[in-house]
């Protein structure tokens, strides 16, 4: 066969012709066709061969598209954090305590979810009605605190009723400046007195949980990510229309017949708002413990972080949908939250809604039930699982050993102290004299400088010493101990300008603080209507105006 003329026609690419020896030392100057005639030996370096050509130009295009790649990646991230919107942490007067880290260093994480029902969209309008709300500020209609355990092993998904009358604290809107003063209304209103931040400030005044971060969503939001996540299975008893009737208007628009549907978009948002059909708030609360349980399960089941087109979708959905504090404010940082509620079984995840019964006040309104919300809020505090599958942290006990160090900085009769009277609650008044008559009894075991303060109103579940500064800290502790009251109650705050007890509702009767029974694993009031994370069983049953 003629060989052709042009050099390297007729062999496989990247293997030399059989006249290639004779290219291996290229002509220098000297050499042949050259002006000196010559030809140089081997040591001279190889003419590139087109197969290293194209090695080289294949890694040279591949530098380049990683690099695309990588941009194009970070200016989607960039895009995504501009999504966000963001919010100061706290704007209230509260000042609940971190839990200390338990033995291994962990502390336990709170997350509180706002469902606002703003209407200052023209989207939102069309989904939630009300027109002439536009312009208003929100109130929080859905509230629910999402507690991470410690070791992360266990989580609790804690709802407080928006029709509960609370002590809600001062609060300054961060963006108007404006500044609220302290004030007894139910908790939805509490949004609209300084934004999140005061609804969690609220949470904190009521709970003494510190909080470390806030989420909101709207109505549209809602939507948003229930399309993004292609829809949540839910059951109904018996056929539901949630709609206006002749004794009450208004209503969702949800409508399902009896048994298990996937919601999705609108109707999502109708399940999660629908309350005349299931016979009241409480049980709107359990309607959507039941939907968040289900879209965990859902969520676990897809491979979401496998599958970049759906993590993409949920991603954008997100950070359109949420508006967040501004310490969480980073697609990484919502991640790595996600990432960590991810890693709880859904065994393991606890829904419960505070304990409460009917506000004297109001028969509309509910109000915390003292001991059962009491118990409640000190198994969040000290951070033990809401299931029976756990032990506590012992964070509690490991900070008491560490504050049993401290010495007081003075004599009996020199530590100042002042008593106050705050047996008062929502639904009990107070008892007369315990300012008194506490104050008698420090002064006969020797604190001569105790006296009572004649503040009247004074309100708190239950009873604390505290401090203003830390030389104080040992007079605090002193006192505690000589009434009984446990270490783990004495604080520090900048509420009080001296060692300070103050007699909660705790404590009515009695000269020596009654001695507390510690709440273990699993070990709930019995008015929490708890529901496990992975009871597939849970259907909600249709109050009878509503079916259809």
């Amino acid at each position: 066969m003629a060989q052709s003329s042009v050099q390297g026609e007729g062999t496989f690419r990247g293997v030399p012709h059989t006249r290639e020896p004779e290219r291996d030392s290229p002509r220098e100057p000297g050499g042949p066709g050259g002006p000196g005639g010559g030809r140089r030996g081997r040591r001279s370096r190889p003419a590139p061969r087109r197969g290293r050509r194209v090695l080289r130009w294949s890694a040279t295009t591949l530098s380049v598209l990683i690099l695309v790649t990588a941009g194009a990646g970070y200016l989607y991230y960039q895009h995504l954090n501009g999504n966000i919107q963001k919010g100061e942490r706290s704007s209230g007067d509260a000042k609940a305590q971190k839990t200390a880290p338990n033995a291994a260093g962990q502390t336990p994480l709170n997350i509180l979810l706002i469902g606002s029902d703003s209407r200052n969209s023209d989207e939102n309008v069309k989904l939630g009605g009300a027109k002439y709300d536009r312009g208003t500020p929100p109130l929080g209609d859905v509230q629910m605190l999402i507690h991470l355990s410690a070791d992360r092993k266990s989580a609790a998904m804690v709802s407080i009723p928006r029709d509960t009358r609370v002590d809600i604290p001062q609060c300054k809107d961060p963006k108007t400046g404006e500044s609220y003063p302290e004030t007894n209304k139910i908790i939805n209103e509490s949004l609209a007195r300084g934004g999140a931040g005061c609804t969690l400030a609220t949470w904190e005044k009521l709970t003494g949980v510190y909080i470390d971060h806030w989420m909101t969503i709207d109505f549209s939001g809602v939507v948003r990510m229930a399309d993004a996540i292609g829809g949540v299975d839910v059951c109904v008893k018996q056929n539901v229309w949630d709609r206006s009737t002749a004794a009450v208007h208004g209503g969702s628009g949800l409508k399902l017949t009896a048994g298990t549907h996937k919601v999705e978009g609108k109707q999502a948002l109708q399940w999660l708002r629908t309350r005349h059909a299931w016979g009241s708030d409480l049980m709107r609360a359990r309607a959507q413990h039941m939907y968040l349980n289900s879209m965990i399960r859902t969520l676990k089941g897809q491979n979401v972080f496998t599958d970049t087109g759906r993590l993409t979708d949920l991603a954008e959905a997100a950070t359109k949908s949420l508006k967040v504090s501004e310490e969480i404010g980073t697609v990484k940082k919502l991640y790595d939250l996600g990432m960590q509620l991810k890693s709880v079984p859904t065994d393991r995840i606890t829904s419960v809604t505070m304990p409460n019964v009917a506000d004297p006040q109001n028969s509309e309104h509910v109000v915390p039930d003292g001991a059962g919300a009491d118990k409640l809020w000190e198994m969040l505090r000290d951070d033990i699982p809401l299931d029976n599958k756990g032990k506590a942290s012992g964070a509690k006990k490991t900070a008491a050993k560490e504050e049993a160090t401290k010495a007081p900085s003075a004599p009996d009769g020199q530590i100042g102290v002042v008593v106050q009277n705050a047996t008062q609650t929502s639904t009990l008044g107070p008892v007369p004299g315990r300012a008194g008559t506490l104050a008698q009894e420090l002064a006969q075991q020797g604190f001569t400088r105790a006296s009572k303060d004649a503040t009247t109103g004074l309100s708190a579940d239950k009873t604390v010493v505290r401090y203003p500064s830390a030389e104080l800290q040992g007079d605090a502790q002193r006192i505690a101990k000589s009434l009984g009251i446990p270490l783990s109650s004495v604080q520090r705050s900048t509420d009080v300008s001296g060692v300070t007890l103050v007699v909660g509702a705790d404590w009515r009767t009695g000269t020596t603080y009654p001695k507390q029974s510690k709440p273990k694993a699993g070990d709930l009031p019995g008015n929490t209507d708890a529901i496990n994370g992975s009871d597939k069983s849970q259907c909600m049953d249709v109050y009878g105006p509503y079916r259809w």
